[in-house]
């Protein structure tokens, strides 16, 4: 850092530049200084030069500047109010703005409650279904408007990304054993040689895009109860030109790695339930080992960087081989399995699906197919819209149940585990769905909740923010209705939650 920048980091750290009287709080980061300011934020760029960022010279950080603000007033247009001077006055005093020399320059955004950002959220008051339901939809909202870019660039970047991974991590034997690197090496190769025809495929559809690149909790900020995406990369196009699979990883594998399994599941299949591209999503779902992995190679890369060059930081070491161990995890091989559950309205297939989903097949987990869901899908209308008794006719629940019946296979044909969420009332139904899973190849269970139809009378009744439309005459209507012989396991609905989810998973586990 230069002396001019000190006096720049003193001038803005000063409460009497900002007319206040409360302190100037300071947040450092390897490439810059961050101050906060009242109702404001200034961040100015170090003078510093690394592999991957140049920010050595005032106009490189000017123009640097510049970029992050037309970058996230993307996401967050709000928030990013613009670029500022620090100017010299005559008397050799420092302006924020004026017409005077520019001695430095600063991303100028308003403030907002820092301990809002997801990652201090997570933790201090969990992750709930109504805000993982407002993330997914920001997610797909922010690749949607993405600026598609060139697919085979976008690959062979990647390709770049692994091989510079994969070195950086072989090289770390102090905090690595060489080993494991080596293999781990091995097998992030061959997932992307494996991957890389439909990284291709995909580019030429349309989802190699301008992202985010940095989509990660700590980027993730509550603001009146909005998910608002900030500070995406800004200073290399290359690194944000990507599948826009590969930055829902980085957002999947940071929930799973911070312990937020059943959430990352729920996003998982909030985005896919909102998404109007749901048979590539399927497909696509192919890539996720590759990219959740290479988003923990990464951050282990980093962190194995900071252990040698921060004085041995011994924190720093062992978030670094956590994330190593996480990366493998991700790589290592779980077999894709269909798990339907069936049973009346109320008896709460949903509810256990949600709960079990993350712990059946390969990160993060089962992707959840439920035909109240579907049904909405194919009326066109939001989940929670309330569907006329024509929505409900025998054509139309056909038409549902093909299409859970397809998109089982699809995700099953991409290597991921599925559950099928929906009442299966006659064999019919029951039989087809187990044959999807016999043309696939995967290992099949089917569960069966029961319960006393006054239990789920009273459940459906107290029901709220649903996508399910029954009702206490519907149970009724259903249980007056032959099912036929059931070959499913059965379980008991009436038990604790956590009871279910053990048996339900030990029938699964038993079907291996």
């Amino acid at each position: 850092m230069t002396a001019a920048q000190e006096a720049v980091f003193a001038f803005l750290a000063d409460p009497a530049t900002h007319s206040l009287t409360e302190p100037v709080k300071r947040i450092d980061t390897n490439g810059a200084a961050v101050f906060l300011a009242g109702p404001d934020v200034y961040k100015i760029k170090r003078a510093v030069r690394f592999p991957f960022m140049d920010l050595s010279t005032l106009e490189k950080r000017h123009a640097i500047c510049e970029a992050e603000i037309a970058v996230n007033r993307h996401y967050a247009p709000h928030l990013y109010h613009g670029v500022v001077p620090i100017s010299r006055a005559p008397d050799g005093s420092l302006r924020l703005g004026g017409d005077g020399e520019v001695t430095e320059w600063a991303v100028h955004m308003r403030r907002f409650n820092e301990t809002m950002t997801l990652d201090l959220v997570a933790p201090r008051d969990g992750l709930m279904p109504g805000l993982l339901k407002r993330l997914a939809t920001t997610v797909v909202d922010a690749f949607v408007s993405a600026e598609v870019r060139d697919g085979i660039i976008a690959t062979n970047d990647l390709a770049g990304v692994v091989e510079e991974t994969v070195t950086s991590l072989t090289e770390r034997t102090e905090v690595f054993p060489a080993a494991d690197t080596l293999a781990f090496a091995d097998a992030l190769r061959m997932a992307f040689d494996s991957a890389r025809p439909l990284l291709l495929e995909r580019g030429d559809r349309g989802y190699a895009r301008r992202c985010h690149g940095d989509l990660h909790l700590r980027n993730i900020v509550l603001i009146d109860g909005k998910p608002i995406l900030f500070d995406a990369i800004e200073f290399d196009e290359h690194i944000a030109t990507i599948d826009i699979f590969y930055d829902f990883a980085f957002l999947l594998m940071d929930m799973w790695e911070r312990g937020f399994r059943p959430e990352a599941n729920q996003v998982l299949n909030r985005y896919l339930w909102q998404s109007e591209t749901s048979d590539d999503d399927l497909q696509g779902l192919a890539l996720l080992p590759l990219l959740m992995a290479l988003r923990a190679a990464v951050r282990a890369k980093v962190e194995a960087l900071r252990h040698v060059t921060v004085d041995g930081d011994e924190a720093a070491r062992a978030d670094a081989v956590r994330y190593f161990d996480q990366a493998e995890a991700f790589l290592t091989p779980a077999p894709a399995r269909l798990v339907a559950i069936g049973g009346f309205s109320g008896t709460g297939k949903t509810t256990l699906s949600r709960a079990i989903a993350h712990a059946i097949g390969r990160a993060p987990g089962a992707v959840h197919l439920r035909s109240d869901i579907e049904r909405k899908r194919l009326m066109d209308v939001d989940e929670l819209d309330q569907l006329p008794s024509s929505a409900y006719e025998a054509d139309v629940t056909e038409a549902v149940f093909a299409t859970l019946r397809r998109d089982a296979d699809l995700a099953l044909r991409a290597g991921h585990s599925v559950i099928v969420d929906a009442v299966h009332k006659i064999p019919e139904e029951r039989r087809a769905i187990e044959a999807v899973a016999r043309a696939a190849g995967a290992p099949f269970t089917g569960l069966w909740l029961t319960a006393p139809v006054e239990m789920l009378i009273d459940r459906i009744s107290h029901r709220t923010d649903d996508a399910s439309d029954a009702t206490a005459a519907v149970v009724m209507l259903q249980a007056d209705q032959p099912f036929g012989p059931i070959d499913w396991t059965s379980l008991d609905a009436t038990r604790p939650l956590e009871t279910m989810s053990a048996n339900a998973l030990r029938a699964i586990g038993d079907a291996s």
